[in-house]
Order: C-alpha cells, then structure tokens, then sequence
C-alpha cells in the first residue's frame, strides 16, 4: 500500500512478489515510458519486471510510472492561455487593446464605457480559449538534447521490507521532519507500530506522530519524559500542530485515553518535578487541555494534578529561562549562563547573547560554561551554533528570522559583532566536538561534486516535499540555454488566482525589471498569460534566456485572490531548462530539474532564486513565503520586501556538505565521482545514486542526507 510514497522518497522500487513469468515486453514498455517522463530504470529493475508474469509485471509498472509521473508534476495537463506560448505572445498593451476591441464588439459598444474599466472581467481574459488537446497540436514534439535529466530508479527489497526501512528513517531522524514527511510517517506507522522500533526517537515530534498512533492501537507509549510531549500527543489525536506553532481545538477524549494521558503526565511530574517549569510556557493550552480530560475525577495521579494547578497559576514553578533573564537584568550574566547549562541546549541557542552582554571579567566563565555543554548538545544544535557564529564576524547588510511555518522576518541587524578571537576559538572548539561524533567510514568515500553545495539539512521545515528539492541556502548548477518556470494550482471551494511572476535585481539586488500578468514579455523574456481561477487546474509559465542582464533572477508566485497555499486542492512551482531548438510542448517532464509544492503561511512564496557568478548560473533554494496582503498581491507591491529577503540569504554562510568533508575521518580514502565506476564496495554520497555500483556499496542520497547530521 505504500509502493508509490516508497518510490517517491527513495528512488527504488519496490520488488514485487508477483508470480514468476515473460513480462520482457511490459519491462520494454516501461523503459520507453520512463524515458519519456526523464527517468531511466537500473539494469536489476528491468530484469525484476521482466521475471514477472505479465500481470504482476502491469501492475508494478503501472505504479511505477504513477509515481514518477506526480513526482515531477506530470499527472496533471499543463495548459497555457496563449496557445502557441512561448510564441505568439502579444505586446501588454496591444493585448489589453485586443480584448477591449472584442468587448466593444460582443458587446455593442455597452461593455466599454467611460471612465474605469475592469480590465480583469473583459470577456475571454483569464479563461483558457482552447483545450489541452489544442494546445499540444500546434506544439512540434520534443527534440531530444544530452542534457536533458536522465534519474534512475533502482531495484528496492520487498514493498515490507522498504516500507520498514523508511519507518526506521523518519521515525528515527535526528532533525525535525517537515510536513509532508511527518504524513508519510504517520501513515507507515500504522502498518509498522509492532515490528522494529528506532533505538531512539530524538525528535519530540516524532514522538507525537507515533503516540498518535500507539493511543489509538493501545500500544504503550514510548519516550514520553517532559510534559510538552504529552500535550503535543493530545494536539495530534486532535488533528492539531505537533509543533505548538498554531493553537488546537481539543476534542473530547475517550476515558481510556484521558488515562492514558494522565499516567503519562504523573510519570514525568513524579520522576522529576522541576519538569513543572516546562508547563508556563504553554498554560493557556493546558487549561484547556485540562477542560478535556477532567484530572480532578483522578485521585490516582495527583502529580498529573500539579500540572494544572501551574496552568491556573495555582503553584509556582520557575523555568529556566526565566531565572536567567533575571540574573541578566541584576547584571550577572555568568550566574545566568550557570542556570541556563541545565539545558546544555538552550545554553548554546543563548551562546551569542551571554557573550555579548558579558563584561570582560565574565567572558572567560561564559566560554568554560559553553564548552562544557558542547558534549552534551545535540549534533543538530552543534551545527547551528558553527554555522551561526561563521556569520557573526561583522553585521549582516540585514537580519533575517525564518519561522518553521517558513514565513520570515527581516530588519536591521544591530548585534554587535563578536570578536575575530571569540569566533575562531568558538569554531575551533565546535569543529572538534562534531568530528568526534562522525563516523570513521571503513570504505572509501566516493563524492558527488555536486552535492558540495548542498545546506545541511538541519530542519525538514527548512523545506518543501517535491522532486530535488534542496534545503535552504543549497545551490545547484543550472545549465541550459532557457529557464522556464512553471505554476500549477487547482482551487477546493472557491475562485483562486495565482499569478506567477518574475523579478530581476542587479548587483546592488535593486530591481532591474519584471515579468508577470502586467508585463507579458520583455528583453526576451516571455510570459504564458494570465489564468483567474483553477477549478479543475491551471499552470502559468515563465521564459528566462540565461543571457539575461540581470545577476538575480527570482521567481515568486502571488495569490491574488481565494485561497491559501495550505487550503488550495494542490499547488506547485518547478523549473525546467532547455535550449532554444529544442521545441516540444510548454511543460515536459524530461525537462524538469526541480518540483516543489507551495504549502507554507503567506500570501507570496519565494521558492528559490537564480544567481550568475564567475562559474554560471545556480539556483539556490529559498522556501520563504511573504505575509503579503489578504488579496491583489502583485510583483509590483512586493519589489523591496523580496529584495531584501533574498539579499540577506544569499549573503548568508550556510554549513554544507562541503563543511562535513572536511571533518570526516575515511582511512580507505575520499575521492570526487568523476563519472567512472570504482572497482570496489564504496559509501557514495550524492544527490542521486549511479548505476553499477559494486555489490556492498552504500548510498546516501537526497532522501538520507539527514542521516549524516551527528545525535
């Protein structure tokens, strides 16, 4: 049942226990659908398929081609309101003109009157005037070109076997999953709940997903210890955010659960009651979660009761943070950083802060105490720290906040920078303790170049699900004579207007123009029109020849009016690249270098931006979303807002996989994949796997980067 998400996460297919038979010819007729769709399978794939019977073999390939199909965006019609796109564009204002000539004459003269016209309800705009079908039949077919995209799927164990293995993964990651993924978990974790479990579960998260389910199986819960992983397990039974970020509406709890719930809560209070002090940061939550499951009727567990007797300001209970933020304001910034290595990891987020405000007679005491915690913090907190302090040499031109909902903050950055010293000691102390805790391969490494360029990913909310979707701050190569940009969306309920647009910004990220609904074409570049609304689907395209003027090159898509990105049916944003002669239709799969969907709080997504330097153009992933306003988002109102979003992370340094190869201690050796086969088992990493690699080998791919970030 989880073939199609295992093929999409994993790029292997699951092998099918079919009966045995000549499925030789469906094998054949995959290859050729496949490379269509710019995929190619393994040698071991084709010969799996072709053992099948003929049936058993359809079926497997059917799924298959379902899958890669969605994962780049394929399964649905990509249609364009101007029907030759990207020729036959008009001039704006000649089309303007056009439609305001057709409305005088449909409508005798009546529909054009003085003063303002809605430029918007002339009859014909925003409205496709012909069918996909149309559509393809003025479009040449593809030319094919060596640098079209070629994936390879390989050969996955039993759809059992990779659907544990998937299981053990997420549940077991050491950084937080992003939405789609803690989806994909809960779902395996039904099937999966009385097989392996992952020696540990550090992300609390994770841990609400899977007691999620173990509650409603009556399976005892597992890593319950501090009082917030109760309340996110009754925000998930309640189909609310595990991550605390949006409120939940409790739902009346079964009297099984509510015992449940409230053995876990006198477990954790009894064993260490300065947990208590967790319970402030959220009380209003806890009232009302204590609405719900009555703790009064349960004299049995009268540490459970203390939890809501803090809720209602009934008892006291001190946090941690708030007795440092009271030694800060005596002055006693050692004393607050004493208090704070109780939570080595909190004492580490604060590490800038304690060191800035310190005097110099207790910065020598702030640094022991942040060297003390660093063998106790989590790798991801590690990471964060070395990458934080990289960009603290001098103020960035501005500061920038991205919230896990991806919606972001920027403003001056009035820090004072920490001294060249303190961050070379800081560093170096860092850089030591995460070595220690990588592994020492025993084979050799063998390294994707292009995975180099690749942001550690330290957050799946620093992401989006999709196809070679890059976390934050990576950088890809982009190659090719034309970018396109494509924008799909399809609305639930009710009217929604997308609009794709593009900006340019110069060196001094100024704008250098634009293309959107409001400017159609320009400087070679070529919008596709306008669509108004999508209820059964619509796509908008960009054309941007990589002899662009411009260094920035950033694409945004705007809602203009209806729904949101999280209550849209679907939506997405991807590129493809091409040259100029290679004709074909607007949207074909072979060209698609990236999809991603568009499902964060805002009413502007930045997905990504494009950049030219002394090498070529790369894409570097942003993920951001804007506030925007409720309804008319244009290109136009957004222009100084984008600019200095992207300004402030492109100028960013990010930790990359470049940064681990440093550290990474390989006896057998490290070397740079340059296309050839090594002769031995190797432990590859790369953005995807090769084909041939010697039986032994171990890949870590895209979709087990996280893996690589140190517990």
């Amino acid at each position: 049942m989880h073939e199609k998400t295992i093929i999409q996460k994993t790029l292997r297919v699951p092998a099918s226990n079919g009966d045995s038979g000549d499925g030789t010819a469906v094998a054949r007729q995959l290859d050729a659908a496949l490379l269509d769709a710019g995929f190619a399978a393994s040698r071991a794939l084709l010969d799996h398929i072709g053992g099948l019977a003929p049936a058993p073999a359809m079926d497997l390939a059917a799924t298959v081609v379902s899958a890669v199909r969605e994962l780049v965006g394929d399964h649905v019609q990509h249609n364009t309101y101007f029907i030759a796109f990207p020729d036959g564009v008009p001039d704006t204002i000649a089309f303007w003109l056009e439609r305001m000539q057709a409305a005088a004459l449909i409508g005798g003269g009546d529909m054009i009157q003085p003063g303002w016209v809605n430029l918007l309800d002339l009859p014909g705009y925003g409205s496709y005037q012909h069918t996909y079908a149309d559509m393809l039949a003025v479009h040449d077919e593809l030319i094919a070109s060596a640098g079209d995209r070629l994936t390879v799927l390989h050969l996955g164990d039993t759809a059992d076997r990779e659907a544990e293995k998937l299981y053990l993964q997420l549940a077991g990651s050491v950084t937080p999953l992003g939405e789609a993924d803690l989806a994909i978990l809960s779902e395996l974790a039904l099937t999966c709940a009385d097989g392996p479990q992952p020696d540990t579960i550090p992300v609390r998260e994770n841990r609400a997903v899977l007691n999620g389910i173990r509650i409603v199986l009556g399976r005892p819960l597992v890593a319950v210890d501090t009082v917030t992983d109760v309340l996110r397990l009754a925000c998930q039974v309640s189909g609310g955010d595990v991550s605390l970020a949006e409120p939940t509406r409790f739902r009346a709890f079964r009297r099984p659960e509510r015992r449940v719930l409230l053995a876990a809560l006198d477990t954790v209070i009894g064993a260490s009651p300065a947990k208590l002090a967790d319970v402030a940061r959220h009380a209003e939550r806890w009232k009302r979660l204590g609405e719900r499951l009555h703790p009064h009727e349960y004299a049995q567990w009268p540490h459970a009761q203390q939890v809501f007797a803090v809720a209602r300001g009934e008892r006291k209970a001190p946090t941690l943070a708030g007795r440092a933020e009271t030694a800060i304001h005596a002055g006693d910034v050692a004393k607050a950083a004493r208090v704070l290595s109780g939570a080595p990891g909190l004492l580490l987020r604060s590490a800038d802060r304690l060191l800035r405000l310190a005097p110099a007679s207790e910065q020598a005491a702030v640094v022991d105490l942040v060297t003390g915690a660093l063998g106790t913090a989590s790798g991801r907190v590690l990471l964060s720290l070395r990458e934080h302090v990289a960009n603290r040499l001098a103020p960035a031109t501005a500061r920038m906040y991205v919230n896990r909902s991806q919606r972001s903050w920027v403003g001056p950055d009035t820090r004072a920078p920490l001294p060249a010293e303190l961050i070379g000691e800081l560093s170096a102390l860092l850089d030591d303790e995460i070595s220690a805790r990588l592994p020492q391969w025993e084979r050799p490494l063998l390294i994707d170049p292009d995975v180099l360029d690749v942001a550690l990913p330290l957050s799946g909310k620093a992401s989006e699900d999709g196809f070679a979707v890059l976390p934050r701050g990576s950088r890809a190569p982009v190659s090719g004579e034309l970018l396109r940009f494509f924008m799909y969306w399809r609305q639930a309920e009710r009217s929604t207007d997308y609009d794709l647009s593009m900006l340019l910004l110069d060196d001094e990220f100024h704008s250098a123009g634009q293309v959107s609904w409001t400017n159609l074409r320009g400087n070679g570049m070529v919008h596709s029109g306008d669509i108004t609304s999508a209820k059964d689907g619509a796509t908008e395209f960009i054309d941007v020849p990589l002899t662009v003027d411009a260094p920035y090159v950033v694409p945004q898509v705007n809602i203009f009016a209806g729904e949101s990105f999280e209550k849209v049916a679907e939506s997405m944003f991807g590129y493809q690249t091409r040259t100029k002669k290679q004709k074909g239709a607007p949207f074909e799969p072979r060209t698609v270098r990236a999809r991603s969907q568009m499902r964060g709080r805002g009413r502007v997504a930045l997905p990504m931006v494009f950049a030219r330097g002394e090498t070529g153009w790369q894409a570097v992933w942003l993920h951001l979303y804007l506030q925007g306003y409720p309804a008319f988002n244009r290109v136009e109102g957004n222009t100084f807002t984008t600019a200095h979003r992207v300004r402030a992370l492109l100028e960013r340094q990010y930790l990359t996989v470049s940064y681990l190869l440093g550290r990474w201690r390989a006896p057998a050796g490290i070397t740079l994949w340059d296309g050839v086969l090594p002769d031995e088992p190797v432990t590859y990493i790369g953005i995807e796997a090769p084909e041939g690699l010697p039986d032994g080998s171990e890949t870590y791919t895209l979709d087990r980067l996280a893996e690589l970030i140190p517990g």
